[in-house]
């Protein structure tokens, strides 16, 4: 299920729910958005394996995983995730609205048909694109609690689509000969480091104009703002850093793979914050 990938998914879940209800949203809704979110995104995650259990097995990162190693056969592994996927669908539909099943039908489907199949072997900007199935939970938590969206919920989505690239590319980074050796064109292994640094500055900087914008449509205190642009340097100032030697590179990019998460899970809980104290 990579549950550590789904600790992310749950945490820009979690303020949209918050920020919909403008306050402590109702707690079916909450409850049925965690659980079924965590079964939906397991098994998105969960076919993964199963489509790219031969890739899995030419990189020391993923060697291991379940159906890669032979732990489960794929036959085994598509019944689990075929089950939590309904799972969860059902969970959506009887405990929130129908706006929010329907999104989380189509989280799943982009994630394993688009993402996955498509765009992941196909093109250096397969994260890109192929990430929009990870935004999706900012709509899915949105539309749980009110059955429609907002310009607030597609602001905070765009910080996560914008997110979403230096925080895989810095990944790539760090295991390039991985990736080079499955043949994934992810950008590191396949564009010049000037063409990667540039891009993950240009998502960085639209990140942090979003961040500001999610701010500003949700109406929060001005001192989220200031907090927002303290962790906006910091991580601008880990991607600066790429420009440093090859003995330094790899160790920059694990930096920024982690501080972005710290990045994602810090701004979160500012909007939950700053919506209870309005």
């Amino acid at each position: 299920m990579k549950l550590r990938v789904v600790e992310l998914l749950i945490i820009t879940t979690v303020p949209a729910l918050f920020l919909a209800a403008e306050g402590w949203p109702p707690l079916m809704p909450t409850i049925a958005s965690l659980i079924g979110g965590t079964l939906a995104a397991g098994a998105a995650n969960a076919f993964n394996m199963v489509i790219e259990a031969d890739t899995d097995k030419l990189m020391s990162r993923t060697k291991h995983r379940p159906v890669a190693s032979g732990v489960l056969t794929k036959k085994q592994a598509t019944r689990f995730a075929s089950l939590l996927m309904i799972t969860s669908l059902v969970i959506f539909w009887v405990f929130t609205t129908p706006l929010a099943t329907l999104l989380t039908s189509l989280a799943i489907l982009f994630y394993v048909a688009i993402y996955t199949v498509a765009l992941k072997p196909n093109t250096n900007q397969n994260i890109v694109w192929g990430g929009i199935a990870g935004c999706l939970p900012v709509l899915i938590g949105w539309a749980a609690v009110t059955n429609s969206l907002s310009m607030t919920a597609f602001w905070f989505f765009l910080v996560v689509f914008f997110w979403t690239p230096p925080h895989f590319w810095a990944i790539a980074i760090r295991y390039h000969d991985d990736y080079q050796a499955a043949n994934i064109p992810m950008l590191p292994v396949v564009a010049s480091r000037k063409r990667v640094y540039i891009e993950m500055w240009f998502h960085t900087l639209m990140m942090f104009i979003v961040s500001g914008l999610t701010l500003n449509s949700a109406g929060l205190p001005t001192w989220t703002y200031y907090l927002t642009a303290a962790l906006a340097f910091v991580f601008g100032e880990q991607v600066y850093k790429l420009r440093k030697g090859e003995a330094e590179y790899e160790k920059v990019a694990g930096r920024i793979f982690h501080f972005s998460i710290l990045y994602l899970t810090l701004f979160s809980i500012l909007l939950v914050v700053g919506q209870l104290l309005i």
